[in-house]
């Protein structure tokens, strides 16, 4: 199924989503390209507020999209799977039984999944600016990417439950 098409089907499940995932097998290649895929959405998605942020301080915006470029697609994919790493290493005593794939997958899967509201988060603070409207549409970010990622470690969870990955 193609990637956007598993997008929309995240809002109405994550959990089936992931467990679709996990069965095609632990892919680290396929997980790479996710992460590095979902970076650069994250890039794209701070070009306005970039260009607004260069046009009123009088900043060069090469310089800025540079050192975003360095943070978000260099830098943020090692955090992610750091994260991802620690997060099976933490869950494994505690009962989770996804494995340390089935942890890095639901977090790469939870933030792509949600990227088309980080896509408008980037919109309204380069329109708009900071305000409330900028901290409500980060807040729904969170929100829907924390449920999200819970919910896809529940799905990893009960795929490692079923016996079919370690």
């Amino acid at each position: 199924m193609p990637v956007t098409q598993d997008i929309v089907a995240t809002y109405r499940g994550p959990a089936r989503v992931v467990h679709r995932l996990l069965e095609a097998g632990p892919r680290e290649d396929r997980l790479l390209a996710l992460v590095m895929g979902t970076c650069v959405i994250f890039f794209i998605a701070r070009w306005p507020a970039l260009a607004r942020q260069a046009h009123i301080s009088g900043q060069e915006l090469n310089m800025l999209l540079g050192g975003t470029l360095l943070a978000t697609v260099f830098i943020f994919p090692l955090i992610v799977y750091l994260t991802g790493f620690l997060v099976g290493v933490i869950g494994k005593p505690l009962g989770y039984r996804g494995g340390g794939y089935g942890a890095r997958l639901a977090l790469v899967w939870a933030l792509l999944a949600s990227s088309p509201l980080v896509l408008l988060n980037g919109l309204v603070a380069g329109f708009i600016g900071g305000g409330p409207a900028l901290t409500l549409v980060g807040l729904v970010w969170f929100a829907v990417f924390a449920w999200f990622w819970w919910r896809s470690m529940v799905g990893a969870h009960r795929f490692g439950a079923e016996g079919q990955m370690a």
